[in-house]
């Protein structure tokens, strides 16, 4: 018990202490509802923003980029219609559609995660350490912004 409260208490000290990476005002992504409209305007270009690459790195990175966001783009196009289909039905939800639910949502889980292990694989070989590892947090942060405004706009199955 003593080390699941000294775990929460480490948690919640990290998560009020202030963001350390990155210089100036484009770095500063802590403010997610700041981030949530800079996404929503033009990711690519925040992203560019934060990123602050050279041109060699530029070069091996956008290619890299572009793939991953096809991949989020071909899932989050999978997902919608997944959740259409459970929420938009004439009839209650049965055990059946229940399941084939669970199942699709699993397999949309799984082929996020092996984009994303792609991904930093090759952000890793193309980038410096730090500006890889920095990639890495920022889509992190705006997946869990969008990850919370689905949640938020989607109601639980009855």
């Amino acid at each position: 018990m003593k080390k699941l409260l000294t775990s929460v208490m480490l948690i919640a000290c990290c998560m009020a202490a202030p963001a350390s990476i990155g210089q100036g005002d484009a770095n500063d992504v802590t403010d997610m509802q700041a981030l949530r409209q800079a996404v929503k305007n033009d990711k690519r270009a925040f992203v560019e923003s934060v990123m602050k690459l050279t041109d060699a790195e530029a070069k091996r990175f956008w290619p890299i980029y572009d793939a991953y966001q096809r991949e989020l783009d071909a899932t989050g196009r999978r997902r919608v219609v997944a959740v259409q289909g459970l929420m938009f039905r004439d009839a209650p939800t049965t055990n059946l559609s229940a399941k084939q639910y669970a199942s699709e949502m699993l397999a949309i889980d799984e082929a996020e995660i092996k984009a994303r292990r792609t991904m930093r694989n090759r952000v890793m070989r193309a980038l410096p350490a730090t500006k890889a590892a920095r990639y890495m947090q920022l889509e992190e942060k705006i997946r869990a912004v969008q990850d919370y405004d689905v949640a938020v706009a989607v109601p639980l199955a009855r």
